[in-house]
């Protein structure tokens, strides 16, 4: 287990160093910095929903509280690094729960020790660990695992003990993330399938019991929460069948991970890689004639099972295929290769132990250089266009991060053509003209933006469209409602400052005067001069 131990911190070692992505990390790090400040909202995070407290299907309070907590332990925020040690130790007791439960299912030690290696460095897995908002799969990982392993020890001894375990880690899963759902499927799957267990065995009966009623109060929680659920039934249908190819594309990101990307999309992924996994998986464990059918089987069940959700989204949710929602049903994959000729052949055990380190030292290698896609914005969007070309979201991402305009405008043009109700698209667009010195011009994608996705941002560059047209009513009501969401933004309060003066609103001028002072942004010296304050 030392070894594992070792190569986790060797292999994201270097994640340490890494910043934010400025995708989904900057919203829970940097836009949700006044929610993360009260710690009561530990409990608030249970009623309501994930990016937005009320327009948001996603239900995932223990991912938010452990923003929380993170947020308050990295000096609000500004030390990213302790962001990363967390992510990294997360997947590191991933690792170590994994081992037990290879040894819980009677896999060798040493095939338990090279499946969990490759686990612990596997590329396609890097993003679940280097990205931030990842540790939501490596979160619900440890909660799911820890099920496992309590509810296989209350099938073997019925100790009470080890079913209130069970049941607890379970809730803990549910409220990170809804795969969770899948999670008692998948441990009936080894109970009764992988270990033989009589699936109406009292023990088991009162499992199932315990697992229906964590269900039943995770499913109150979140009907009693305020979101609202916008995704159809039938949407899901319809989209159900166009994604299954998903699973090829999949295997081959798990076996030959050559062609793995930081913002992935069904539409550029290719085929062949995957193609030859299921090949391979195919012939290895053909080759195997001491295979056990029911663990292989078995493996099968919980790699489709964790993977389902995937397959379930609805596109108008979520186009993108992330390879961090591999983290789980790898796992099925692994227990699946504990049957193949790769461990049942003729090799001893030190040739076996080499040849699992050489491909280890070959997945690690691939590891270091995709992690590197994560280390900051532009590396992590120039890695999404080339990987994903036809992504209008990427597309957009970069071009408003670039410093080079003539590229930026190509990069814009070319997010437009692919879609031009992309959303965010005409908030940058027009952010990018006002930048160019073309204010006027800016406004109608503002307001688009504004109108169709309600942003907030473009309430700060609507002001300033309105200060150049010289309506300061407009400019100053801009200027409060962005506030509302930004509070403590240095220009914004300035600006709405310098505008109540110059439209001889004294009373508002001290008022907001005071109101910065409360949240710590500094007033200038000769604006307090101008208040007499």
């Amino acid at each position: 287990m030392i070894l594992l131990v070792v190569a986790v911190i060797v292999v994201y070692f270097s994640s340490f160093s890494f910043g934010l992505t400025e995708l989904d990390d900057i919203i829970f790090i940097r836009e949700f910095h006044e929610y993360n400040e009260n710690l009561s909202n530990l409990i608030t995070s249970f009623h309501r929903g994930l990016f937005d407290a009320v327009k948001d299907p996603y239900y995932r309070p223990l991912f938010m509280d452990s923003m929380i907590l993170n947020y308050l332990a990295s000096d609000h925020g500004q030390n990213i690094v302790s962001y990363h040690v967390i992510n990294v130790l997360l997947h590191l007791g991933s690792v170590l729960l994994l081992f037990k439960l290879f040894g819980k299912l009677g896999i060798k030690e040493l095939t338990s020790f090279i499946l969990c290696l490759l686990f612990a460095i596997h590329p396609v897995l890097s993003q679940a660990v280097a990205w931030i908002p990842g540790r939501n799969d490596t979160l619900l990982a440890i909660f799911i695992l820890s099920f496992f392993l309590q509810s296989i020890s209350y099938a073997n001894t019925e100790n009470i003990k080890h079913l209130l375990l069970s049941t607890l880690f379970l809730l803990l899963a549910f409220f990170t993330k809804e795969t969770a759902v899948f999670a008692a499927p998948a441990a009936f799957t080894i109970l009764v399938l992988i270990l033989n267990k009589n699936w109406k065995s009292k023990n088991n009966i009162i499992q199932y019991g315990a697992w229906v009623g964590c269900f039943l109060v995770w499913y109150l929680m979140r009907a009693s929460a305020t979101i609202k659920t916008n995704i159809s039934p039938a949407q899901v249908a319809h989209d159900f069948i166009p994604r299954l190819p998903l699973i090829i594309q999949y295997l081959g990101k798990v076996f030959l991970p050559f062609n793995l990307s930081v913002f992935p999309t069904q539409q550029d992924t290719v085929y062949y890689f995957g193609i030859a996994a299921v090949l391979i998986v195919a012939a290895i464990i053909y080759l195997n004639k001491e295979r056990n059918i029911k663990i292989v089987l078995g493996g099968l069940a919980i790699f489709l099972l964790f993977l389902l959700p995937v397959l379930l989204v609805p596109n108008n949710l979520n186009e993108q295929s992330f390879e961090h929602r591999l983290y789980l049903p790898v796992i099925g994959i692994l227990i699946l290769l504990s049957q193949s000729s790769l461990f049942y052949n003729k090799l001893t055990e030190k040739n076996m132990f080499t040849g699992g380190i050489i491909v280890a030292v070959v997945f690690a290698g691939l590891n270091f250089a995709h992690q590197k896609n994560f280390s900051d914005p532009i590396a992590f969007w120039t890695s999404a266009t080339e990987t994903s070309p036809n992504s209008a979201y990427a597309n957009m991402m970069l071009a408003a991060r670039l410093e080079d305009n003539q590229q930026s405008f190509k990069l814009f043009r070319k997010a437009y053509a692919l879609n031009p109700k992309e959303k965010y698209l005409n908030y940058y667009y027009g952010v990018m003209l006002q930048k160019q010195d073309s204010v006027m011009q800016s406004e109608q994608y503002l307001l688009t933006e504004k109108n169709t996705s309600g942003y907030y941002e473009c309430d700060f560059y609507l002001a300033r469209v309105a200060m150049e047209k010289k309506d300061f009513p407009a400019a100053i009501s801009y200027l409060v409602t962005y506030i509302k969401t930004d509070v403590a933004n240095k220009i914004a309060n300035t600006n709405l400052l310098l505008l109540y003066l110059d439209t001889n609103q004294p009373e508002k001028a001290k008022e907001h005067v005071k109101s910065m002072i409360t949240k710590g942004v500094e007033v200038p010296q000769a604006l307090r001069q101008r208040l007499g304050v």
